[in-house]
Formats: structure tokens, C-alpha cells, sequence
């Protein structure tokens, strides 16, 4: 059995490692409201340009912009989202796995990857895994900025323009409640109507001044407000995530604690009836 002293200075130990992730859980609890307004306020514009977006694909009109362009994949794009910072549970082992397990078909179908990374999570997890990253961003801070993210994703929508990428895909992890979070991968380009629930049925539009100038500037509305509302709701998920994560632990701190304090009141309890008995043994032996 340790010794008092060891015991003493494992509580205490425990002790100061629960004040800070109490303080994390705090700070998280904090930052996730935040976090969640930012995101709620997102998705209704998100989903409607979307919709607009998906109606667009299936309009008659005469021009085709090059994001509705199907043809036979080879080569795929990927957009990763993910954490900067990590003690947010399984949140990036989860995306990060549901990546692999994409990459792994991908890879057995003979498709060749281009990824960019948000978060230091995915990029680190690409550079092991050998994936061609052409571009990245790193310490987005608690707000999403646009300016910081289409540099980086431009390079990917750039090449698909240019025929180098046949389909680019997103991945990041969508945000359905304070204790559950989904990781998701979907297809952001070629744009179909039928991805985005809008059918096959045909939209006829009046374009003003032209169909080109409308579309091409719709288009890239389009995949702005996709990429801030992935990035948005992973955020809101991150925090989440750390808040649920913390609290645990300062659950299990608090009963490591307990335990901890029950070993050492029996180890002074023994070295006090140890005294006892050698007291009572130099007693009798007068």
C-alpha cells in the first residue's frame, strides 16, 4: 500500500486537473452558445441558395457554367473540416474515419486525390496518410471568416473548372444537438439538382442583364455559403463536443477523488493501529 505523503500528493494532483477542466467545460459551455447562434443564423440563407443552386442545374438556358459539368470521375477533390485544437471527444477521429474509409474505395477504384485542409486535425492526418494536400488554413479562431476560407478551397474549384478535378467532396461534421454530433461527407461539385432535392423538372428563368453574369456570380455564392455553413456547424459540433467532454472528465476526476481519499483514510487507519500495537506490544514487554 503507498504511503500517505504519495496519496496526498496523487489528490492533490487530481484535484488541480479537475479545476481546469471544470474551467474548460465552463469556457466550452460559454463559446458553444455563441457558436450555435452563428450557425442557426447560417442555415436558413444556406439551404435556400442551395435550393436555388440545385433549380439552376436543371433551368433551360443555353449556357452551362463548368461547376454543372458531369463527366467520368478520376480524378476527386476534398475539402476536410475539421478542429485546430483537440480534448473534443471523437469528434475528429470520427470524420477522420469516416474519411479513411472513403479514401480506402477511392484508392481501390483507381481515383486519384487532391485534398485541402481546414483545421490542423485534417492536415496532419493527411500529411500521414500521404495525401497530395494542395492547400490549407489554419487558426480560424472561435468566428469563421470567408476571406480566410475561399483562398484555400478556390484551388480545388479552380481545378475543377479547369478539368484537373472531375468531382469535389466536402467533409466536416453537421451539428444536431449539444450530445450528438454527425459526421457527413456529401459531393459539392459537379452541381445536381437531384442531390440538393429539387427533382428533375425543368425551371425556366428570366436573367438579368444576362444568364452568364447571374449564374456565375449565383454559383459562387453557391459554394461560399456551403463552405461557411460546414465550417459553422463544425465549430458549433467542436464545442459541443468539449463542453460534453470536460464535463466528463471532471466527473471522473471528482470520483477518482473519492476513491483516492477512501485508500488513504485506510492506509492512516492502519498506521494508526500499527502505533497502537507496538504501544501496547513495549507495554506488556515492561
Amino acid at each position: 500500500m503507498p504511503s500517505g505523503k504519495e496519496i496526498r500528493t496523487k489528490i492533490k494532483s487530481v484535484e488541480n486537473t479537475r479545476k481546469i477542466t471544470k474551467a474548460m467545460e465552463m469556457v466550452a459551455a460559454s463559446k458553444m452558445r455563441k457558436a450555435q447562434e452563428r450557425m442557426r443564423a447560417a442555415r436558413p440563407y444556406g439551404e435556400k441558395i442551395r435550393r436555388v443552386a440545385g433549380n439552376l442545374s436543371h433551368a433551360l438556358t443555353d449556357y452551362r457554367h463548368p461547376f454543372m459539368s458531369r463527366r467520368e470521375v478520376r480524378n476527386i477533390g476534398l475539402i476536410v473540416i475539421t478542429s485546430d485544437k483537440g480534448l473534443c471527444g471523437g469528434l475528429n477521429s470520427n470524420i477522420l474515419r469516416l474519411v479513411l474509409n472513403r479514401m480506402k474505395e477511392w484508392d481501390a477504384s483507381g481515383h486519384k486525390l487532391k485534398a485541402t485542409c481546414i483545421g490542423s486535425k485534417g492536415f496532419g492526418f493527411m500529411q500521414r496518410a500521404g495525401v497530395n494536400v494542395v492547400s490549407h488554413v489554419e487558426a480560424l479562431g472561435d468566428t469563421p471568416r470567408l476571406e480566410k476560407l475561399i483562398g484555400p478551397v478556390k484551388v480545388l474549384l479552380d481545378s475543377f473548372a479547369a478539368g484537373e478535378l472531375d468531382a469535389v467532396y466536402i467533409a466536416s461534421t453537421r451539428f444536431i444537438n449539444t450530445m450528438k454530433q454527425e459526421p457527413v461527407l456529401e459531393q459539392l461539385l459537379p452541381l445536381a439538382g437531384e442531390e440538393v432535392g429539387s427533382g428533375h423538372s425543368k425551371w425556366d428563368y428570366i436573367y438579368e442583364p444576362d444568364a452568364k453574369v447571374v449564374i456565375d456570380d449565383l454559383l459562387v455564392r453557391y459554394v461560399e455559403a456551403l463552405i461557411y455553413q460546414a465550417v459553422a456547424e463544425n465549430m458549433a459540433s467542436e464545442q459541443s463536443a468539449r463542453m460534453v467532454a470536460m464535463k466528463s472528465a471532471s466527473d471522473n476526476a471528482k470520483n477518482v477523488i473519492g476513491e483516492l481519499n477512501l485508500v488513504y483514510n485506510k492506509a492512516r487507519q492502519a498506521a494508526i493501529t500499527k502505533e497502537l500495537s507496538e504501544i501496547v506490544g513495549g507495554a506488556a514487554a515492561v
